[in-house]
């Protein structure tokens, strides 16, 4: 018999091709009238032609998103919401502009909106994130979930293939977590698995001809589906691990996540069999570590953490860090091994 207990979403979710018109009329669904827009500095045209799109609704635009979203810049966000008078905020872009209109949501009550332009998935979560010096801080926090998410499959046409590939991988990481979540349930394992058969057959396609428009779609709607996997089930050691190394060294999200996902996964090959054999099927590999790492390989994605700039001499560190503190796991987190797997993972060694 079966035990468990599920969480449904209340987000709204807009898929397609040329979704982004509807922007207007989704800001009216929710009362709102005086949209704050945000983005990466990298991302300010995008911006410019949703901010036409809206008209006057449009109040004014935040360029200043970062990774692993900074309080300081959270701070400087709010007061410019406030000297709007913002009744909304709409974030365009990934995982760093959406974390920052979590950031915003949590201390204002801010409506979101989200055009998600990666696979990063946090839009359909209710994780914040935030660092403040150079230590990350997670929570769950239901205020911070966006109240409607956008997904337009012609914004992904543009995304660079290689960046593409780590930011898919990335939205992989969640779906193999909640294969094995502490509070894992049907709907999030059979959404998980769907996630991971979407990624591991659009993902190639994507770096091979990043204009494929159906790779495209199948690979956003991967990632719409590892992201509410992630939204309603917990997180475990991968994510512990991921957090502690982007935030203590400064690390890229996506490509950390590229990195770790395939050692993690074999930490915990004994204590989940199930998830492993859902990840072997996935991967078309007989062990699901190796189908992980081989597959990165393929995809030309980071294997090793040194090559993303973490100094070895962090992994003592890390590993002290990651034995801190630690998010529920299905095999107990011992500090020997994780050091050890981070050593493998540091010099891009073989799972």
């Amino acid at each position: 018999m079966k035990t468990f207990v599920h969480r449904g979403q209340i987000t709204k979710v807009v898929f397609g091709s040329g979704t982004r018109s509807r922007i207007p009329e989704e800001v009216e669904a929710l009362g709102c009238g005086r949209v704050l827009l945000l983005c990466t500095p990298g991302q300010v045209d995008q911006a410019s032609e949703i901010r036409e799109l809206l008209g006057a609704a449009a109040v004014g635009t935040f360029t200043e998103a970062a990774p692993h979203t900074p309080v300081e810049v959270t701070e400087k966000a709010v007061a410019y919401a406030e000297s709007v008078e913002a009744d909304c905020v709409l974030a365009i872009g990934g995982g760093s502009t959406i974390g920052l209109g979590k950031a915003i949501a949590v201390r204002t009550g801010l409506p979101q909106l989200a055009l998600p332009t990666t696979y990063a998935g946090s839009e359909m979560t209710p994780i914040l994130g935030e660092t403040e010096g150079r230590k990350k801080t997670t929570r769950r926090l239901p205020e911070v979930l966006v109240k409607t998410v956008v997904y337009d499959v012609d914004l992904t046409l543009t995304f660079p293939a290689a960046i593409s590939v780590v930011s898919g991988i990335n939205a992989m990481a969640h779906a193999v977590e909640a294969l094995y979540a502490q509070d894992r349930d049907p709907v999030a394992f059979l959404m998980a698995g769907e996630a991971l058969d979407s990624l591991t057959r659009s993902l190639p396609v994507v770096a091979w001809r990043p204009d494929d428009a159906e790779a495209r779609a199948d690979a956003l709607y991967g990632a719409w589906l590892a992201g509410t996997c992630l939204g309603t089930v917990g997180m475990a050691l991968h994510h512990k691990v991921c957090h502690v190394l982007g935030g203590t060294f400064g690390l890229p999200h996506a490509e950390t996540h590229t990195v770790v996902l395939p050692h993690v996964v074999a930490y915990n090959r004994s204590a989940a069999p199930q998830a492993m054999a859902r990840i072997a099927w996935a991967t078309a590999w007989d062990d699901a570590a190796s189908g992980l790492f081989d597959f990165a390989g393929r995809l030309g994605a980071p294997r090793a953490l040194r090559d993303l700039g973490m100094p070895e001499s962090g992994i003592e560190q890390a590993a002290d860090l990651i034995v801190r503190d630690g998010y529920w796991n299905p095999r107990p987190v011992e500090r020997d091994a994780v050091r050890a797997f981070l050593t493998r993972a540091w010099a891009g060694e073989t799972p």
